[in-house]
């Protein structure tokens, strides 16, 4: 797969004008009062894995709407905290699988936490056991286009918000340093994190690695690859719908919630990447922290890869780069 998108040098200043509501921030402060009015019911049941040197939790929470969401734990053992902590979000398709797939945060310190991803876990990896008990109108198969036509019913309203109740409960957490909470996620995770950049304050860190979810304008005028190709597809159908569906899409973009963000982040994209774009990545790069100051930041670029991206060589930078940080 050759370069398809803009030349690198242009990708470093892609700075693009994104149709941002009047009331995004109205939206998601009643969106998560109205979570946070609910009790999270946090519940943690030890699980035995058999592994020595770390402890693993069953844990379940009120996510949005008060739903069930589970969630892996994973933790060093025999080591007093507070410690700092990773809340970590899933890929497209993928649920929390087993514990004993999920171990390198816990090794190197943290407090691991795992999030499901409502409704999804059987695409790929070990399986999911979250269910989404909401429904939605007519949508491509997938989850991009559920509840298209109003924001106040998307599918990712209810992730974003299940999300944000995650870094909640781990900062509920007696065994936690509040402060030193970070955020992570590779693809569809990587939209999420920075969902919750921008709805979180006082993060230590952010780090979404190929992230989806972003300008998806952008993104459905430059590459027909799943799952961005679930909106064309829709739109092909629902010729009438463009403003409507676009108009939904712009309370969820990942760019807008960059431009809120106030913790260092350390980014990753791949520029022969046809599933999240790379000029959709920059978006969100370069918007990142714009409402804050002296926000750090940093991007790794893996030049030859695909939505692969890094894989391990950025597990390695990201745990590398977070022990660095005050």
């Amino acid at each position: 797969m050759p370069l398809f998108d803009l030349a690198p040098e242009a990708l470093e200043t892609y700075l693009p004008q994104i149709d941002e509501p009047d009331d995004f921030d109205a939206f998601w402060s009643q969106t998560l009062g109205e979570a946070r009015s609910v009790d999270l019911e946090l519940r943690l049941e030890q699980v035995e894995t058999g592994l020595a040197l770390v402890h693993s939790y069953d844990v379940t929470f009120a996510g949005f709407g008060g739903h069930p969401i589970k969630a892996w734990l994973t933790r060093p053992a025999d080591v007093t905290g507070p410690l700092p902590a990773v809340v970590q979000f899933l890929g497209y398709g993928g649920g929390r699988g087993l514990p004993v797939e999920h171990l390198a945060w816990a090794n190197a310190g943290y407090v691991h936490l795992l999030m499901d991803t409502r409704g999804q876990g059987s695409r790929w990896g070990a399986g999911g056991h979250t269910g989404d008990p909401a429904g939605s109108g007519p949508a491509v198969p997938g989850y991009l286009t559920r509840g298209i036509g109003d924001p106040a019913e998307h599918y990712y309203r209810r992730v974003f918000t299940d999300a944000v109740r995650a870094v909640d409960a781990v900062r509920s957490l007696d065994d936690v340093d509040p402060t030193a909470v970070a955020v992570a996620g590779t693809s569809q995770g990587g939209g999420i994190t920075l969902a919750v950049s921008g709805l979180v304050p006082g993060l230590r860190a952010v780090m979404p690695d190929v992230p989806f979810l972003c300008h998806y304008r952008r993104a459905t005028e430059i590459t027909g690859a799943m799952p961005y190709g679930e909106i064309t597809q829709y739109l092909a159908v629902h010729r009438g719908e463009v403003e409507r569906v676009f108009r939904t899409l712009s309370y969820l973009d990942g760019v807008s919630f960059a431009r809120r963000a106030d913790a260092p982040a350390l980014f990753s994209v791949a520029l022969m990447d046809t599933t999240c774009p790379p000029s959709t990545v920059y978006a969100a790069y370069n918007n990142y922290g714009a409402r804050a100051s002296d926000v750090v930041k940093d991007i790794e670029v893996y030049p030859f890869n695909q939505h692969e991206g890094g894989q391990a060589h950025q597990l390695t930078r990201q745990i590398g780069w977070l022990a660095t940080l005050p």
